[in-house]
This record gives C-alpha cells, structure tokens and sequence, in this order.
C-alpha cells in the first residue's frame, strides 16, 4: 500500500471526511484491521482564506509548493489537495514535486464520463466557477461543457461556502437555495451537477434532487483509496 499524502484543511470540516472516506475503503477493500497509510499537512484556513479574498495567488501558490514539499518530503507517494479551489495552482506544484497529484476534476470528470453526460455546471467557490482552470481541464480531457450560476447565484454560492459550510454550519434555508439554484441549472440543460467545492456535500446530497450530482469530495478520496492500492509493489 503506498501512502497518501492528503494537504487539507481547507476546511478541515471537508478534510476529515476525506480521512473517513479514504480509511473506509481501504478497510472494505483489504478488511481486518487495515487502514490507509495517510499523511497530514492541515492549513490555518484563515490565512489562506484572508489571502484568497486579497486576490494574493502568487503567495498562495508559494505556500501550497512548500506544504507540497513537506509532505513529499515526509513520504508521501502522491498528492492529495483536499479542496477545489486549491488546484488553480496545480501546473505550478507539479514543478517542484517528484510525486503525482490526484487532481479533483479528473475524478469529477471520470465520473461523468461514465454517465455518459455532456453538459454538465458547476458549483464552488466563486474562485473555482470564474476561473477556467477546472471548466478547461474537463472541456479538455474529458469532452464535457460546464456551465456556471449567474452572477447573483455564484455570490450566493460563495458567500454560504465561506460563512457557514467552512464553519459546520448547516441550514435548511441555505439548502433550499442551493437546490432552488441547482433546478435553475438543470432548466439550462445541464445533465448533471457538480459539488465543486470540497464542503457542498455537507449541505447538499443525491437524495435530495433527482439531477444527478457529482460529490468531488466523495470522487476525489475514492480515487485516493485505489490509487494507493493500485500502485502498491
């Protein structure tokens, strides 16, 4: 079994179910008292979320270089970023490591090319649905056209991210507008939609809409837990 190197805690609320998720399979897949082999480097989500908001990306992608270092530095045979967002800066981690990253849009995108759908939108941080890093990597690879909320929605999205999901907080209202929001995409021909932010499925879950969603945080440790099985010697 190779060991994940998982750079989370952005927010640790989705970082820990990461850690369940990945443990779970590995314990289904291998049984007895198997676990994964798992490194930790958790961020203060404050200071990233400070330098977000400052539009300050080249020292966030310095920082992410140096927690990637230190988790390869400490063993890691892969990486693991635990949040969408982050991945705008992967090309340029990808120049200072020696390790593979696991990144979050091609679980995304695997998943809907196996239903076989087309079109599908995105939900996350208003970082992730205005950039073109994640919308590009799926029109690229994968074939699949993504379209965004409007501008309104997207703030909408943005601002119960960062003011109540990175705290725990789930509300029933917030749900009704996300999945009010969802309806409103899927009334624009999307097929399916996607989770795009790592702490959307704490608030929303397939059984509560019928157009099918994409939980990256569910996709993205999945493909942890094989990966590290599948590269094992």
């Amino acid at each position: 079994m190779k060991t994940i190197g998982l750079l989370g805690g952005m927010s640790w609320e989705s970082s820990a179910e990461y850690y369940r998720i990945i443990n779970q399979q590995i314990k289904q897949e291998l049984g007895g008292h198997h676990s994964a082999k798992i490194l930790l480097y958790s961020v203060d989500f404050d200071e990233i979320a400070q330098l977000q908001h400052q539009n300050k990306w080249g020292e966030l992608t310095q920082q992410m270089i140096h927690y990637s270092k230190l988790l390869e530095q400490g063993g890691a045979d892969m990486l693991v970023i635990c949040t969408n967002t982050m991945h705008l800066m992967v090309p340029d981690i990808e120049k200072h490591i020696h390790i593979p990253i696991l990144h979050i849009a091609d679980a995304a995108g695997l998943a809907i090319q196996q239903q076989k759908l087309k079109k599908t939108a995105l939900l996350g941080t208003k970082f992730t649905m205005q950039q073109d890093f994640y919308k590009q990597r799926l029109m690229q690879n994968y074939d699949i056209s993504v379209i965004v909320p409007n501008a309104q929605d997207q703030e909408t999205v943005h601002r119960i991210i960062y003011n109540e999901l990175i705290h725990g907080q789930i509300r029933s209202e917030s749900k009704r507008t996300f999945l009010k929001i969802i309806q409103q995409l899927h009334d624009e021909e999307a097929e399916g939609i996607i989770l795009g932010c790592t702490e959307i499925p704490l608030l929303i879950q397939q059984t509560d809409c019928l157009t099918p969603l994409f939980d990256t945080t569910l996709l993205h440790a999945s493909m942890a837990a094989k990966q590290a099985l599948k590269l094992e010697v």
